[in-house]
């Protein structure tokens, strides 16, 4: 395939690369229009000239832009399948490059009380496209429309489990104050049970109900792919994990760590204050004796484009934190790992991006959903990814894994998404 445009740019590599090269598919530029109008192979245009007999597609500026604009958005139609259109073109390449590079987040936009980006501010669920890989359905979309056909097999490349420890046990090891402390307030509020409970795990009698590590090593034994985020955050209103220093916690953490890969799952705090992050990946690379490369942030908390680059500054590779807290889908409009393209700097990075479908915080706490309706919101995210390609990432937590209170009936759904595999 010869592509015809008037310049070449970064942004415009980057989105045809993820149209063609992620497909198995190869492509070459040209910016002579000359030489473009004696070329007899399969060709198109992507400009504003006009060549008889050839596809062309006529662009927004955004792949020749260097700095961030602002656009009309509206829904439009490429090929029958619903696009973005930027005042007015239907642009589905433009509409690639807008979404996987989370153009959107950059710059003052409407934020939580966490200072997250919220997927309802997104224009996906504007257009109700938030579950739907729709950077791959544009893709898919194009190469129909020059008829070229996909030769890669399509399906989901990698199966990933992955678990988010933030407080490795809820009553062991927590130390005396913190403990009276607790008892104190379930004896004020007349939390009689959790007392109970408390008692029990802290006197031997019980299981600790945030101990639920054979679950997550029966995973991996069943031939899964399990990764773990580990918080050594120091304590904090969002960071409450046992201390590093703790023994108890040191032996879990090497433990797992010599059957499952572990990240940085860097605290609430460090987001702010980037020394923190530096100083967590110290620990947790102490403790498990090997370099750290992967991670994912504490509350999902990402703000474009200091979170990445400081990740790019601390050696990370891959971070698994591309989704939303508030809904469910593909917040990059993908679930293939992708490059992240720092637009500030307007270049392709070093950092690995590998976004998640769900987490079980998203779909019990936010979506208020019952078990069955989680379990059809899993099946349906699934089969999107099946159908399009790229890696069915989910994430659960210790503590979820427990089936107790708010979450009881949930390991159910747990396993129902590990039997989805072979489906």
């Amino acid at each position: 395939m010869i592509i015809y445009v008037d310049q070449i740019t970064t942004r415009l590599i980057y989105t045809l690369d993820f149209v063609f090269k992620e497909r198995g598919l190869s492509y070459t530029l040209c910016d002579d229009f000359i030489a473009f109008e004696t070329i007899k192979d399969h060709k198109f245009n992507y400009s504003g000239r006009y060549f008889e007999g050839v596809k062309s597609i006529e662009p927004t500026s955004l792949l020749f832009d260097e700095d961030l604009k602002v656009f009309g958005l509206t829904e439009g139609v490429f090929q029958k399948e619903p696009c973005i259109a930027f005042n007015g073109n239907s642009d589905p390449l433009a509409g690639i490059f807008y979404v996987l590079s989370r153009m959107e987040e950059y710059g003052d936009v409407s934020r939580d009380n966490h200072l997250r980006f919220e997927g309802k501010n997104s224009v996906l669920f504007r257009f109700n496209w938030h579950e739907k890989a729709v950077c791959d359905r544009w893709a898919h979309a194009l190469l129909s429309f020059l008829e070229i056909e996909i030769i890669t097999p399509i399906g989901i490349d990698n199966f990933l489990p992955t678990f988010d420890i933030d407080s490795a046990y809820a009553y062991r090891y927590k130390g005396i104050i913190r403990n009276s402390l607790s008892s104190f307030k379930d004896f004020i509020y007349g939390r009689r049970k959790e007392l109970m409970l408390r008692q029990k795990v802290q006197s031997g009698f019980k299981k600790d109900p945030f101990d639920t590590y054979d679950i997550i090593e029966a995973t991996q034994d069943k031939g899964f792919q399990v990764l773990l985020f580990w918080l050594l955050g120091d304590y904090g209103k969002y960071d409450k994990n046992l201390s590093y220093k703790h023994p108890k916690h040191k032996k879990l953490i090497k433990r797992i760590s010599e059957r499952i890969e572990i990240g940085i799952h860097p605290s609430y705090k460090s987001n702010s204050y980037y020394f923190y992050l530096h100083q967590e990946i110290e620990r947790l690379e102490g403790i498990v004796n090997k370099r750290v490369h992967k991670s994912r942030q504490h509350y999902l908390k990402l703000q474009f484009p200091l979170s990445y680059q400081t990740l790019i500054d601390q050696e990370i590779t891959d971070d698994y934190t591309m989704g939303y807290a508030d809904i469910a889908g593909f917040r990059a409009g993908t679930a293939r790992s992708f490059l992240w393209f720092d637009l500030s700097k307007n270049e392709i990075t070093t950092l690995r991006v590998h976004p998640f479908a769900y987490m079980d915080g998203t779909l019990n706490e936010y979506l208020h959903l019952s078990p069955e309706d989680a379990k059809n919101k899993i099946k349906q995210l699934h089969e999107e990814v099946n159908q399009y390609g790229g890696d069915f990432i989910f994430i659960w937590h210790n503590e979820t894994l427990g089936d107790k209170r708010k979450w009881k009936g949930w390991l159910e759904v747990f396993y129902y998404t590990l039997n989805l595999k072979n489906k």
